[in-house]
């Protein structure tokens, strides 16, 4: 199970949302935490268009998928990635954290906590 969630960054980051549809249980439960908010969703359409592309908008380019950490959790595998991103506003840097379960060989559930767009000042590591 340890590839799903490398394989979930490497698609977030690519932003190819088809690759995390395939990567999605039918039936996913996701549930996400962001600085100002909590999202909710079932189902990897609901999930990519109400949650993931709302979070990383069309005017956002992702430049670098700075660094992927995966472990087992007993049963869940956790997942931490850091993403350098590009807008009108600025350079940012943003990390998330998720826990995922395995249905079928997918992503059936996951839980996701957002640091937020945090302005890139120094180099990251």
């Amino acid at each position: 199970m340890a590839e799903l969630g490398t394989s979930f960054a490497e698609a977030l980051a690519a932003k190819d949302y088809d690759r995390i549809r395939e990567l999605m249980h039918a039936e996913i439960d996701f549930r996400g935490l962001t600085p100002n908010r909590s999202w909710e969703a079932r189902g990897p359409d609901a999930v990519v268009s109400e949650i993931l592309t709302q979070w990383i908008e069309e005017s956002d380019r992702i430049e670098q998928l700075l660094s992927v950490e995966t472990e087992m959790v007993a049963d869940r595998e956790r997942v931490g990635y850091r993403l350098m991103i590009d807008n009108d506003d600025g350079r940012f840097v943003v990390e998330q954290q998720a826990y995922l379960g395995e249905r079928d060989g997918k992503i059936g559930w996951m839980r996701v906590v957002c640091s937020g767009f945090r302005p890139l000042t120094e180099p990251t590591r």
